[in-house]
C-alpha cells in the first residue's frame, strides 16, 4: 500500500512542480472522506494543509496538535484542511475514530494531489497565505513542532488584517 502511493507520488512529481515556500500552492478539488461532497482549495484565508496517512506514526502525534490549532484559531480567516493519501478510505476512517475532528478531511487515494505537492514523507504540511502562496512547508512531526507553525500562522493572520 505505502509502496504504491510512494510510486504514484514519485511519478506524478516528475511531471509537476513542487510546492516550495514562495510558490503558488496548486489548487485542487477532492472528495471528502465521508463522501458527503467535494471540497476545493481556494485563496482568501490562511490555510494549514496537512497530508497524512493512517499508517503514519508521526501523524498520531500531529492530529491532537492540529485539532487544537483549528479550535484555537478557527475563524473566517483561518482553516485546516487535511488530506489522507490512504488507498483504502476505511483505514483512514478507522484512524479518525479516536479524534473529534473540527475540520475538512479529504481523500486522495491515488496520490494525484500529493504528487502535485511533491511530499517528501508523511506527514507533510503547508501553511498557505491568503493570496495562495506557500508560506511554510513542514515535513514530519514531533512534539514541539507546532510552536513554529503557530508562529508563522499568527504572523500571516496579523499581516492580513
Amino acid at each position: 500500500m505505502k509502496t504504491i502511493v510512494g510510486l504514484i507520488m514519485l511519478v506524478t512529481s516528475a511531471l509537476s512542480h513542487a510546492a516550495a515556500e514562495g510558490d503558488i500552492a496548486p489548487l485542487f478539488t477532492l472528495q471528502k472522506l465521508d463522501k458527503s461532497g467535494s471540497y476545493s482549495l481556494a485563496t482568501g484565508k490562511v490555510i494549514y494543509l496537512d497530508f497524512w496517512a493512517s499508517w503514519c506514526a508521526p501523524c498520531r502525534v500531529s492530529f491532537p496538535e492540529i485539532i487544537a490549532l483549528q479550535n484555537d484559531l478557527g475563524s473566517d480567516r483561518f482553516e485546516v484542511i487535511a488530506v489522507t493519501v490512504d488507498e483504502n478510505p476505511a483505514a483512514a476512517t478507522r484512524f479518525l475514530r479516536r479524534y473529534d475532528i473540527p475540520y475538512q478531511i479529504l481523500s486522495d487515494p491515488d496520490g494525484v494531489v500529493a504528487g502535485q505537492y511533491e511530499l517528501p514523507g508523511m506527514p507533510t504540511s503547508f501553511v498557505i497565505d491568503p493570496q495562495g502562496s506557500v508560506s511554510l512547508r513542514h515535513s514530519g512531526f514531533k512534539p514541539g513542532d507546532m510552536t513554529s507553525i503557530r508562529l508563522r500562522i499568527h504572523q500571516l493572520l496579523e499581516t492580513a488584517l
